[in-house]
């Protein structure tokens, strides 16, 4: 162990809960922190509609940009380049994290905001394959290119910055409140789609109809802009940054980072495996699944799809909630576990050609999800010490997110198409979950406890004092500096 100075240095803020003062606990400003988290959870929102749009659209961007007669091959080639977005999210991550940490969250969050609005509606207007030939998907895969590295740095500063705002007995359901947002994106987005599909002609939808969803980007992304640059920085990341000002101490960088936290990484790209395979799964494939292998209407499948989101919304709120009760272990855990026995039986229902049943099997997989999206918030940004907190969860989100998350439509549809197996999906995220449970066996329990080099995090003086004095269960002794983990 290095002694409290050094550890300042790297890691934030080090104090033992018995030479704890009342004016190092921070007091949570309840409305900033309202502002904070409906401001993320907002602007993710607004990210998400922007990149979910893309993934519901699949089907006819393919006859746009790359015309064949063969549905199966222009999904594909429409997917992949869904899929080259993610192949770039971690070097947003490796430029977008260190800058984060380094000169603060929501400066950063508002320039990633800027670049996802301005790769979007580029989208929107880039002339078709029929008008320009191959330099029209070449123009469509450097859209996405600009909006994979805008990404990288969006989540993990998001939840960063949702996370330092938080108290500590309510960070799972403060958290949650950005799923919440993304929720609402994925929703808006397909429900726009839909819209146009049921008012627009065939015609009118490959001629220009698929524009226009792009094109809301513009005046989205202005909007979000403008919320973001109005928050301030974290009382966790304020009150680092003043340690690290009065010694003078140098940040750490990417060599910290790797030397000392690699275990942390190493479980963050696990559970954000586990999370984001049933993510994309579930909110990007399956519309496309059903339309082209089960040959369901492309409009009813995204009906169904909002349907389960719109149920999810409320219950991943609630599940944040219960990670602060229960604790985030016995929750991912129980996730994983309900995801490897229902994976099978859902993606059954999902193929009976039944409206019902159809929609009882996207319920399954929207519950599990839910259990994910509602505890993953909290959990993650916990893994990493103060100073490195948005580089290390960008970092290792994103290299997660680009092997396995995002890969998921493209690699499942192709599979699909080779083998045959319509059950594939299922056997996809069952490996997921076997990876997410081994991970999280690993991984401490953080709820109700400060965040690495944080101080803790109290709504209320009397809760203070109440910690200070030792008469509620919370310490900070559990999170001390340690290379052990």
């Amino acid at each position: 162990m290095v002694d409290e100075p050094a550890q300042a240095a790297h890691f934030g803020w080090y104090k033992s809960s018995d030479d704890l003062d009342v004016e190092e606990v921070t007091l949570v400003d309840g409305s900033a922190l309202k502002r904070a988290v409906g401001a993320a959870a907002l602007g993710n929102a607004m990210e998400w509609f922007d990149f979910g749009v893309y993934g519901y659209i699949a089907v006819t961007l393919g006859k746009v940009f790359f015309p064949s007669d063969d549905p199966s091959l222009q999904l594909i080639a429409t997917l992949a380049t869904f899929t080259a977005a993610f192949l770039v999210r971690p070097l947003g991550g490796l430029v977008f994290g260190p800058l984060g940490d380094r000169f603060g969250r929501h400066k950063v969050l508002a320039y990633t905001m800027i670049m996802m609005a301005a790769g979007t509606f580029a989208i929107g207007i880039i002339p078709s394959y029929a008008q320009i030939g191959v330099a029209a998907p070449i123009l469509l895969l450097i859209a996405r290119l600009v909006q994979g590295f805008s990404t990288g740095g969006e989540y993990g500063g998001a939840a960063t910055f949702i996370a330092e705002y938080s108290p500590d007995i309510r960070r799972g359901m403060m958290g949650s409140w950005l799923e919440f947002g993304t929720l609402g994106g994925y929703i808006a987005g397909a429900g726009t789609v839909t819209m146009l599909q049921l008012s627009l002609s065939a015609d009118d939808m490959l001629s220009w109809g698929w524009r226009l969803p792009f094109l809301i980007a513009g005046p989205l992304g202005l909007l979000g802009l403008y919320m973001r640059m109005k928050l301030e920085e974290t009382p966790a990341f304020q009150a680092y940054t003043e340690a690290a000002d009065a010694r003078e101490a140098t940040r750490p960088g990417l060599p910290v980072l790797i030397q000392h936290q690699w275990r942390q990484l190493v479980k963050c790209i696990g559970l954000v495996l586990a999370w984001n395979v049933t993510s994309y799964m579930l909110l990007t494939y399956m519309p496309n699944y059903l339309t082209v292998t089960l040959n369901y209407g492309e409009s009813k499948g995204l009906l169904l799809l909002i349907v389960v989101m719109l149920v999810m919304m409320p219950l991943v709120v609630i599940s944040g909630r219960v990670s602060d009760r229960l604790g985030r272990k016995p929750m991912i855990l129980g996730v994983c576990a309900a995801l490897f026995l229902l994976s099978i039986p859902a993606i059954m229902l999902i193929g009976m050609a039944n409206d019902l049943l159809i929609f009882a099997g996207l319920m399954v997989l929207g519950i599990i999800l839910a259990g994910f999206a509602g505890s993953m918030p909290s959990t993650l940004p916990a893994l990493f010490y103060t100073p490195m907190r948005y580089s290390g969860l960008s970092i290792a989100f994103n290299i997660s997110v680009s092997l396995f998350g995002g890969t998921t439509p493209l690699l499942t549809a192709w599979l699909i198409e080779k083998t045959g197996d319509d059950l594939l999906p299922a056997y996809y995220m069952m490996g997921a979950a076997v990876i997410g449970f081994i991970t999280m066996l690993t991984v401490r329990e953080t709820a109700q406890l400060p965040l690495r080099g944080s101080p803790p995090a109290v709504e209320t003086e009397a809760d203070a004092v109440a910690l200070v004095e030792g008469d509620v269960p919370v310490t900070v002794d559990e999170n001390l500096p340690t290379f052990r983990e």
